[in-house]
């Protein structure tokens, strides 16, 4: 797998690709997040402008995994990673995170950041294991504070989310 940037001729298949992974939602009561429409093509292709949109592809160049990411508090925030089910547990989660530590490191940005629900296995626990720390609410920056209220009016408090924290220096070099 290689991780590049994202081309505007994928994005179509950036939202399949979210699609599928939101499916194991539905196995655990969390139907509403398996039918949430992933972002629109225009909103994709602004990030992939941007440069902020990257994928894994698979040995025939297909994207199978992707990542987006804003600036906020001078942080990179993971706005969104997806792994298409069927090439999921191949560490390509973890490896678009470690792309993006790079990337952030380079820049000279201390950390990535990134909310997700608390309970859900490959979310707050896997993110854990990728080096990821819970953040209580002293530690929420104004940016945080901002994207959680946007999650909350979405509805997405349903379920406990937590934010995180990752330094990208010091895990994007182990």
């Amino acid at each position: 797998m290689r991780i590049r940037a994202a081309r505007e001729e994928e994005l179509a298949a950036l939202r399949d690709i979210e699609r599928a992974a939101g499916e194991c939602f539905r196995d655990i009561g969390m139907a509403e997040i398996a039918d949430d429409e992933p972002f629109s093509l225009e909103t994709l292709a602004a990030y992939r402008r941007a440069g902020r949109a990257w994928v894994a592809a698979d040995d025939s160049g297909r994207p199978v995994a992707y990542l987006i990411a804003d600036p906020v508090d001078g942080n990179l925030h993971v706005e969104q990673v997806s792994v298409h089910p069927a090439c999921a547990r191949r560490g390509l989660g973890r490896a678009l995170l470690d792309h993006l530590a790079g990337l952030a490191t380079a820049d000279g940005l201390p950390a990535l950041t990134l909310t997700t629900f608390r309970d859900v296995p490959w979310n707050a626990p896997y993110y854990e294991r990728c080096g990821f720390r819970r953040l209580d609410d002293a530690a929420l920056t104004p940016g945080l504070r901002e994207i959680r209220g946007r999650e909350t009016a979405h509805g997405l408090d349903r379920w406990p989310r937590v934010c995180m924290r990752r330094d990208a220096r010091v895990l994007s070099e182990e």
